[in-house]
């Protein structure tokens, strides 16, 4: 298992606090293995796969975790790119990294997806009305070795 049962629901909690400031939608998927040497292949695809694409303002944000392989992306959809460029997830980078490599992966993440809702926040700000979740805040996990 990847992460305890208290871990997931920190990392549910902060997606949430995260979309509350914002219309965004922010995933978190982990796998055992990535399996290209770019993390960001895998990413493109997972994020497809989990339809990231198809939220109403194309504002869905993944973080792809492999553990094994202490690889990550931050990957963001058309929409944000069009109205924030393509530099945004730089600081989301820099607090994952540092903390994945020190061990710290949950406050990381958690550190990480804060901050993305901060930054989507401003090109995508929350609206009372109407606004759906659109992609579960759960955790998705890929397959395992068996």
């Amino acid at each position: 298992m990847f992460f305890s049962e208290s871990e997931k629901q920190q990392i549910t909690e902060a997606i949430q606090k995260a979309e509350k400031k914002t219309s965004g939608e922010i995933k978190v998927h982990v796998e055992e293995h990535c399996p290209y040497d770019d993390p960001i292949i895998r990413a493109q695809e997972v994020f497809s796969f989990l339809s990231l694409d198809h939220t109403v303002y194309r504002n869905g944000v993944l973080f792809y975790l492999s553990i094994t392989d202490r690889k990550f992306a931050i990957l963001g959809d058309e929409g944000i790119h069009q109205k924030a460029g393509g530099t945004l997830w730089e600081e989301e980078r820099n607090i994952l990294y540092n903390n994945l490599h020190i061990g710290h992966t949950v406050d990381g993440l958690c550190l990480a997806i804060e901050k993305a809702g901060e930054a989507l926040q401003e090109h995508f700000p929350y609206e009372m009305k109407g606004d759906l979740n659109e992609i579960s805040n759960e955790i998705s996990f890929g397959k395992k070795k068996k």
